[in-house]
């Protein structure tokens, strides 16, 4: 998982929990053609699998297009299924070891919440980027973990793998993410529920 020099594609976008018309594939291939994305995770915990993988499918070809990196949320079989970039594991998912003898060297990413210890687990373990949050309030899940910006100095201190900063980041919070040593920013809602803003609009606000 490279880091852009540059770092105009920090963006590390999340799906909405549901994907229901095609209006969301003309508004995803406007926001991956603006050149701020890297990663797209695919998270939806109420599809069926058949449902994950039609959409996988169609958004696979989107992400290619634009040469943003396809990633799955929870399920390493998925992913394999779909032959996307790799998945993002939370701790209850499945572990990191058994998720690598899937993906082989397919970007595999682990939630480590607000804490070193369940980082340097997944070191040890082999992750390719660390995540850690909720930074900020987010709708878009029931916040159980906060994380501080002093966590994000103190991982940049223990290793060099990218870290992604997540939960409630917007247009008033993603600077101060990024001068604290965050190398991706993960963000959904406000990219898909913005109320003032189109997801183009929305992302081409954070430069």
């Amino acid at each position: 998982m490279k880091q852009n020099k540059t770092n105009k594609k920090f963006v590390y976008l999340i799906s909405p929990d549901k994907i229901g018309n095609k209006n969301f594939y003309t508004d995803l291939a406007l926001v991956l053609r603006s050149g701020k994305v890297s990663y797209f995770q695919l998270r939806l915990k109420k599809e069926t699998n058949l449902n994950k993988l039609i959409i996988g499918t169609k958004i696979k070809k989107i992400c290619k297009k634009y040469k943003v990196k396809l990633l799955i949320n929870d399920d390493p079989l998925l992913a394999k299924k779909l032959n996307a970039d790799g998945c993002h594991l939370g701790q209850k998912d499945m572990d990191l070891i058994k998720a690598r003898k899937i993906l082989k060297k397919k970007i595999i990413g682990v939630t480590c919440h607000n804490s070193i210890d369940l980082a340097k687990s997944a070191i040890k373990n082999g992750a390719d980027y660390l995540a850690f949050g909720a930074f900020y309030t987010s709708k878009t899940k029931i916040i159980k973990y906060r994380a501080s910006l002093t966590i994000l100095k103190s991982v940049k201190k223990i290793t060099s793998l990218p870290i992604v900063a997540i939960g409630g980041i917007k247009f008033n919070n993603y600077k101060k993410l990024l001068l604290n040593k965050a190398n991706f920013l993960a963000i959904s809602g406000y990219i898909w529920n913005n109320k003032r803003y189109k997801p183009l609009e929305a992302i081409k606000k954070l430069k």
